[in-house]
């Protein structure tokens, strides 16, 4: 990853958006979905060495000292799982390019929050940020993916 071209692409979506919406008050614009998701795949490979797996893979996006890795990226307070990965990493983007870790640890402790509730009509269990962040504090550090100085 160019990281230094990588914040300024960032910077073009972002000025983009600002610019529509600007161009056209009360819509919105904001950059979701596969988007955000592949944006947060590229974050994590090359923050954590995360070798990726192929586009839309099931469950996991890749994998990281022998662990299957999801990776969740928003914009937004929470994340949404379908089934229980090996090991979850949550990011929040910022608009800058950089973004902030939710939750890097077990995919079983995660999935213990919802996997006793009745399964969504869309087969997505919303998990919302403040709730990894306290579960977060309860994995221990040998636990997480090693961030990587860049």
């Amino acid at each position: 990853m160019n990281k230094e071209r990588f914040p300024q692409l960032l910077q073009a979506i972002y000025g983009a958006v600002d610019e529509l919406e600007k161009m056209f008050p009360g819509r919105h614009f904001t950059p979701d979905g596969h988007m955000i998701g592949s944006l947060g795949e590229a974050l994590a490979a090359h923050h954590y060495k995360i070798e990726l797996s192929t586009a839309s893979a099931y469950c996991h996006d890749g994998s990281c000292n022998g662990r299957q890795v999801q990776i969740k990226a928003t914009q937004g307070t929470k994340v949404a799982l379908s089934s229980e990965p090996e090991h979850l990493l949550v990011l929040q983007l910022n608009r800058d390019g950089g973004f902030v870790e939710h939750y890097n640890g077990p995919g079983a402790l995660v999935w213990q929050l919802v996997a006793h509730k009745p399964r969504p009509k869309n087969g997505q269990y919303q998990i919302s940020l403040s709730q990894l962040q306290k579960l977060m504090a309860t994995v221990p550090q040998d636990e997480r993916l090693p961030k990587r100085d860049v």
